[in-house]
């Protein structure tokens, strides 16, 4: 008599490593497509609605990525797309930290992520920041800010810093990625548009 088990079990075992399948989960991160804009223009919603923009960038310039693009770097001194990629990620960190004033110390040797554990906790972050930012009127950044804390030491910026410093940067840098997967070979998906913050049917 053939019996039904194995085949149950074989089934069981192919849906828990789907499940738990990393690529599985890069789909349910944010900034597939770029959130609907906030009712006005108050200063904390023009500042979420910049970072929102930075994590859909973000967002397609590193989808796909393929091992060939994150060796890739443009000449033999210059970064290469992965050492790109943990910069971003830890600025995203300052712009998370910078939505509550929370003061930035330097990690001495920090764990080595992955890139899909790089690309998850800076779109994490991100959104983040930008949730913590809606709603902020001019007062309530009094409460935000760059901090750098060194020791018994502390350095404090305004958010302003972090508009024309690591978001501006992580714009820029989002648009080295974009170039060095086209010239690695693997330009980013040909219907993301930037103006709509969605792909175009």
């Amino acid at each position: 008599m053939i019996t039904k088990k194995p085949l149950v079990s074989t089934l069981v075992l192919l849906l828990s490593l789907f499940l738990c399948n990393p690529m599985s989960a890069q789909e349910e991160l944010p900034y597939h497509e770029i959130p609907d804009y906030p009712e006005d223009y108050s200063p904390g919603n023009v500042a979420a609605r910049m970072i929102d923009g930075l994590g859909f960038r973000y967002y397609w310039a590193t989808q796909g990525l393929t091992q060939k693009d994150l060796e890739y770097k443009p000449s033999e001194d210059g970064r290469a797309c992965i050492e790109t990629l943990r910069h971003i990620h830890g600025m995203s960190k300052m712009i998370l930290n910078a939505a509550d004033a929370t003061p930035n110390v330097r990690v001495e040797n920090p764990p080595e992520l992955s890139f899909e554990e790089l690309r998850r906790e800076t779109l994490l972050n991100l959104k983040a920041a930008s949730t913590k930012m809606l709603g902020k009127q001019a007062k309530d950044f009094e409460a935000t800010g760059v901090v750098f804390q060194r020791g018994d030491q502390e350095s404090k910026y305004p958010y302003w810093n972090l508009i024309n410093g690591m978001l501006s940067d992580c714009i820029y840098h989002a648009g080295q990625i974009t170039l060095m997967r086209r010239a690695s070979g693997n330009p980013i998906h040909p219907k993301v548009s930037m103006f709509n913050g969605k792909l175009r049917d």
